[in-house]
């Protein structure tokens, strides 16, 4: 019973949790002995990790209790515990191992790069891997096309969020308008965890303990998630592009020549899977245009695959001034992150600047990384000799059937369903008296330990991105296996 969905991800031929009945699964799990189980067993006081974005006290009970969620090795679509125990990855880890776990040839690049040069600065120095990495980035889809010629290397999302706002507001001050300080995010958009990614998202957990050290020039528009209308839409909401000119009412209150940029994911991810109302992105831009401020798109989860396209402005039709990506730029063997800018806004920024000086002071010390732009070279070739764009095209309606075929408004424990590319989402009713995440957490859980799948959840929604390398049937099990796990674990909170 613990090979189906095995390394080639070919289920046994029994889509359910297994033909042993539940109970008597965990009887065998409470006999067998934790080290078995392949589960960690420190108390939680000796614990030194200090994990991110997890209850550390709750998931250090766990590991006493032998109950934590605790993976060895990783290859495919799958994780694997100590024991052996395949789990099905639903969100290719975190949105970024696009290309699975562990994927082979990229591996195989960066024990390359090991052996010639582990590291070299890039202040006042290059070497050919970030020069070779810059031109392979700049080259795919239609940035070269669009404009977007310039690649700045960082090392993850949040980094490359930083480095665009910098760019802004050296844009604007490179050419005589430094009154232009404020950034206008989103209401629940996700841009990293640093204090200006914290300052221009809109999620209230990532900003309520930092609110002292927030930016102060940030305004938000308002998110664009329609629930009472528009639940169970299939795809982008025919309703809703007017929303964007509320951003006409920002630029009237802050007045036009004070506002630096609008940052924007095309599809707010890590909040939900928020689907932009058709229009709604065009519509941005054009008032950006006719403004004076700079579009700022947040690729980091749309880039490289994830909506079937090269890039989320490829799908939208837009095209934006700086675009910041990460995840799926290496599918996650190296962390690293990328920031793509105009032509338009380097030649303000350098040809701004007196000779021989600095004219952007910024930088990290592992920007440029010779490891990294192995991974990412490989990665990029990898997406096209191995048809993973096309693949991930493909199972684009795969997904959208398995989503709403499973979930639709009669389940009384689903209150929505949203999908676009290869990313869906679904939201679960929160109990009431309780706050979000309860709900969520349970049904994660559940997965988990009786059904051999990873989800990612936020708050009470269910989020699902699943690798490139994703089959028909495997999504269909997935969603089969959710479907279960949300019927076993509703009763316990209404």
């Amino acid at each position: 019973w613990r090979s189906r969905f095995a390394g080639d991800g070919r289920s046994t031929g029994h889509r359910g949790a297994s033909t042993i009945p539940t109970k008597v699964r965990n009887m065998l799990r409470a006999v067998r002995p934790a080290a078995a189980r392949g589960l960690a067993t420190q108390a939680s006081a000796a614990e030194p990790l200090w994990m991110p974005f997890t209850p550390n006290a709750w998931f250090n009970e766990q590991r006493s209790k032998g109950t934590a969620r605790t993976v060895v090795r990783g290859e495919g679509m799958h994780y694997y515990d100590k024991d052996g125990r395949a789990i099905l990855d639903c969100s290719a880890g975190l949105w970024c191992s696009a290309a699975g776990i562990s994927p082979r040839p990229v591996i195989e690049a960066v024990k390359k790069q090991l052996d010639e040069m582990v590291y070299a600065p890039s202040f006042m120095m290059c070497h050919e891997p970030a020069e070779k990495w810059a031109e392979a980035l700049v080259a795919e889809g239609n940035l070269e096309a669009t404009g977007h010629t310039k690649a700045f290397f960082t090392m993850c999302g949040s980094t490359s969020v930083d480095t665009a706002l910098k760019m802004a507001l050296a844009y604007h001050r490179s050419r005589g308008e430094g009154s232009r300080t404020i950034f206008i995010g989103r209401e629940k958009a996700y841009h990293g965890t640093n204090i200006s990614g914290a300052s221009v998202g809109g999620i209230g957990g990532n900003r309520a303990q930092f609110t002292s050290a927030l930016i102060p020039t940030v305004d938000h528009l308002k998110s664009t998630l329609n629930i009472k209308e528009q639940a169970f839409t299939v795809g982008e909401p025919e309703e809703g592009a007017d929303l964007a000119d509320e951003l006409l009412d920002l630029i009237a209150l802050h007045g036009p020549a004070n506002i630096a940029a609008v940052i924007m994911e095309p599809v707010a991810g890590s909040a939900g899977v928020f689907v932009p109302p058709k229009g709604y992105l065009k519509r941005l831009r054009q008032i950006c245009d006719d403004h004076g401020i700079l579009l700022i798109l947040d690729e980091v989860i749309t880039a490289f695959g994830r909506l079937g396209t090269p890039f989320a402005m490829d799908y939208f039709g837009i095209s934006a001034d700086i675009v910041t990506t990460a995840k799926g730029l290496t599918s996650a063997v190296v962390p690293a992150g990328a920031v793509i800018a105009q032509q338009h806004v380097y030649d303000a920024i350098v040809g701004g600047a007196a000779p021989e000086t600095i004219e952007l002071f910024h930088g990290y010390t592992y920007s440029c990384h010779p490891v990294a732009a192995a991974a990412g070279i490989a990665t990029l070739e990898h997406y096209h000799e191995a048809g993973l764009y096309e693949n991930a095209a493909a199972m684009v309606p795969v997904l959208e059937d398995a989503l709403h075929s499973n979930f639709d408004a009669s389940n009384p424990y689903v209150v929505d369903v949203r999908n676009i590319g290869l990313m869906g989402a679904i939201q679960l009713r929160t109990p009431p008296g309780m706050g979000p995440g309860k709900f969520g957490h349970a049904v994660m859980n559940h997965l988990w330990f009786e059904e051999d799948v990873y989800v990612r959840f936020t708050g009470d929604t269910l989020a699902f991105s699943p690798a490139f390398i994703v089959q028909k049937e495997q999504i269909y099990a997935m969603m089969e296996a959710v479907k279960r796990g949300v019927d076993a674990v509703g009763p316990r909170f209404f």
